[in-house]
């Protein structure tokens, strides 16, 4: 029993020592070239940007680096429990220059940037002692076992300070490998080693999540402030629409009860009255319900429900859609009425007498672009709709770019953070 109770613990440190060696191996085969490939080409791609050129890579390239850090996030979580917070800033779509000009003044960016110095050096090391640890110390036993025949022919060998030209400095070679074999129970301890620099380097300092914690705050008051005016729309469309035609059907109906026997023509004619106030109600109860969650956004997806919406247009609208799958219901409701909302200002403001729709998911992102071919000007402004629509976005932390130059066209873009099922 005191045996098991002590092998227990023995291979439960084996086996941490040789899982640490193993992720140690594989963050130094990916952090130096990782490293050295992402620093190299974003120095390259940042001093192109005055020709040009680097206003098309810079937005690539850094995002390659962005993934690279945000895989050594995950990692770091999965790995050994170490959370490195991450405060980037909402990368808008739109014109090259726009989006180059977002990523360089992101101090997460340059972030990065440092990051990848300390990862191809300091984290490089912190990478291969795990490895060095497990490996280095099996070496010197296979060296005293007899290794050291083969490598003796070459003038000797080296194992650490042991110079082994025969056995018996093979033997103190392999004295010093257990003794270095007692230092293996620090493996584990380095892989977390390497995560703790990643996470000082890498971290979002407390000004910036001070600063997300303030954007979040002031979403999270936009999201009351909307569904407050939302329940106060509701209940005025209640009040001055069906509620009232109703009353008026329920009065209908109390006058022909008394009509029946004293004038039943002008009965049948009230009768027919009351019909004609049922169905308008039932009308506009439907519109409410479609103003409040369409169902067809419920039943078939975001896709075709921007699909129905087009139909109902006065002008012809194109729509485009490319999605693997369906967002969140919340995430579906926020997209389905900011493009609403998008296409609504199209026909009321812009002259347009084409509209074109485009739904895609890419890089965690659902975008959606309207593009009309109107007289321009539209801007993101206090007491606009695109104002309406950037704070309703926000709460989901997306983001919305408008390009509208005088004479057209107007190009609209959505982005959301979202994954898909």
């Amino acid at each position: 029993m005191n045996t098991n109770t002590k092998s227990g613990p023995l291979s439960a440190r084996a086996r941490d020592v040789v899982v640490a060696a193993g992720r140690g191996f594989v963050l130094a085969l990916v952090s130096l070239p990782g490293a050295v490939l992402g620093f190299t080409l974003a120095l390259v791609s940042i001093a192109l940007v005055p020709v040009g050129i680097g206003l098309v890579t810079t937005p690539w390239v850094l995002g390659r680096v962005r993934a690279f850090a945000d895989w050594r996030r995950r990692v770091a979580a999965e790995w050994c429990g170490v959370v490195i917070p991450s405060a980037y800033q909402p990368v808008p779509e739109g014109r090259p220059w726009t989006r180059t000009y977002t990523l360089l003044r992101d101090p997460a960016v340059w972030r990065d940037l440092r990051w990848l110095q300390v990862d191809m050096t300091a984290g490089y090391v912190t990478a291969v002692l795990p490895v060095a640890l497990f490996l280095y110390p099996l070496e010197g036993i296979a060296v005293a076992a007899g290794l050291w025949r083969p490598l003796s022919q070459w003038g000797g060998y080296w194992y650490g300070f042991v110079h082994v030209t025969d056995q018996s400095s093979a033997f103190g070679a392999g004295a010093l490998a257990l003794l270095l074999l007692t230092l293996t129970p620090l493996a584990p301890r380095m892989v977390t080693a390497h995560f703790r620099l990643t996470r000082s380097v890498l971290g979002a300092s407390q000004r910036e999540l001070a600063e997300r914690v303030r954007v979040l705050t002031e979403t999270r008051r936009d999201a009351v402030d909307s569904s407050a005016a939302e329940l106060r729309r509701i209940e005025r469309d209640l009040h001055d629409g069906a509620q009232a035609r109703l009353v008026a059907m329920g009065m209908d109906l109390g006058t022909i009860e008394t009509l029946l026997d004293k004038d039943p023509a002008k009965a049948k004619q009230l009768l027919a009255q009351a019909r004609q106030s049922s169905v308008d109600a039932l009308a506009e109860l439907r519109e409410l319900v479609r103003g409040i969650h369409p169902p067809v956004l419920a039943e078939r997806g975001l896709g075709d429900a921007v699909r129905a919406l087009a139909l109902r247009l006065p002008v012809p609208t194109e729509v485009n859609v490319e999605l693997g799958g369906r967002a969140e219901a919340p995430v579906e409701a926020a997209a389905y009425f900011a493009v609403s909302e998008v296409l609504t200002n199209a026909v009321k403001h812009s002259g347009a007498d084409r509209i074109w729709v485009d739904l895609h998911h890419e890089d965690e992102r659902l975008r959606v672009t309207v593009t009309d071919n109107g007289k321009g000007g539209a801007v993101i402004g206090a007491g606009s709709g695109l104002a309406g629509v950037e704070r309703r976005l926000g709460t989901f932390d997306g983001v919305l770019a408008v390009s509208s130059p005088a004479g057209g066209p107007t190009m609209v873009t959505m982005e959301i953070p979202c994954a898909l099922s």
